[in-house]
């Protein structure tokens, strides 16, 4: 799939999914299926509009590239969305980008979308416009409730990953830079992979999880899957003072990650993390979190 900013995009027609698509998730998907074209903002437009009221990421821009291209899209358009744009009426932004710019013949949308200045164009608008046929997905329900990106986001956050992994039809997945810890891991028989949360991103809510880790392949470049039972949350069994973080034991695997990118799939939680009568509970807990991972995984690497 090939990727391109918006003032390098080649004249040529397009049928083109048009949305934020943080995420993609299922609604999404079908939002996308049938386009060769998908149209997408960076950042995120409220990290502009409101800062304060932008949403915490699914995904970032490498990974939602990652997807589409899954889908068997054909190019991916990214639109800066800065100042300037979002000053940009409705009705200038159908004329000046979707048709002179992208050529669009067909515009696929959600039906909640809104774009142009103050949110004022929509489905609708876009729908009265003859120069391109519009096609407007309605909001998908699963369980009697929306799949979307902000209700995906509270089901990470409340550490829900596997009813979040069924919304975006495969696992939620973190990816970080393996950082030095503390070390208390290998003391106690379970050396870790550390991750420092990065701001602006969801993380699943403090607990113990069940994942598939994806290690940097040392010779082909190929990830290779790995079981892992991963902690997230600040270690209440220890006074490190070093905060929040994500420690990943990787089962039956050893080897330096230090410096290595770390993709981690969340299959399911285990249970909260709390702090336990002595290290010695804590450890027995610990062998039985890797029992409980390696059941859980099992198949799936």
């Amino acid at each position: 799939m090939k990727i391109t900013a918006l003032t390098d995009a080649e004249p040529r027609p397009r049928k083109i999914a048009l949305g934020t698509f943080d995420g993609v998730h299922l609604g999404h998907r079908a939002v996308i299926e049938g386009s060769d074209t998908v149209v997408t903002f960076e950042p995120h437009p409220l990290a502009v509009i409101a800062p304060r009221s932008a949403p915490r990421l699914l995904t970032s821009l490498e990974r939602k590239a990652q997807l589409v291209s899954e889908l068997g899209v054909e190019e991916l358009v990214v639109v800066t969305f800065d100042d300037e744009l979002a000053s940009v009426e409705a009705e200038q932004f159908v004329d000046r980008i979707l048709v002179d710019a992208l050529q669009a013949t067909h515009v696929s949308v959600g039906e909640n979308f809104r774009f142009g200045h103050l949110a004022r164009g929509d489905a609708d608008l876009l729908a009265a416009d003859d120069r391109f046929e519009t096609r407007v997905s309605s909001l998908l329900e699963i369980d009697g409730e929306i799949v979307s990106s902000s209700h995906i986001r509270g089901l990470i956050t409340g550490g829900a990953v596997a009813y979040a992994g069924r919304l975006l039809d495969r696992p939620f997945r973190h990816r970080g830079e393996v950082v030095d810890g503390d070390k208390r891991g290998r003391e106690l028989g379970f050396p870790t992979a550390n991750l420092v949360p990065p701001e602006g991103y969801v993380i699943p809510g403090h607990g113990v999880y069940a994942c598939v880790a994806w290690v940097p392949g040392l010779e082909d470049g190929e990830a290779v899957p790995v079981p892992a039972a991963v902690n997230i949350g600040v270690r209440p069994q220890f006074q490190s003072g070093r905060g929040e973080l994500i420690e990943a034991f990787l089962i039956d695997w050893s080897g330096d990650l230090y410096g290595a990118a770390l993709a981690l799939d969340f299959h399911k939680r285990l249970r909260g993390e709390r702090r336990f009568p002595s290290v010695d509970d804590l450890v027995a807990q610990m062998d039985r979190d890797v029992e409980a991972a390696l059941a859980t995984v099992s198949g799936r690497t």
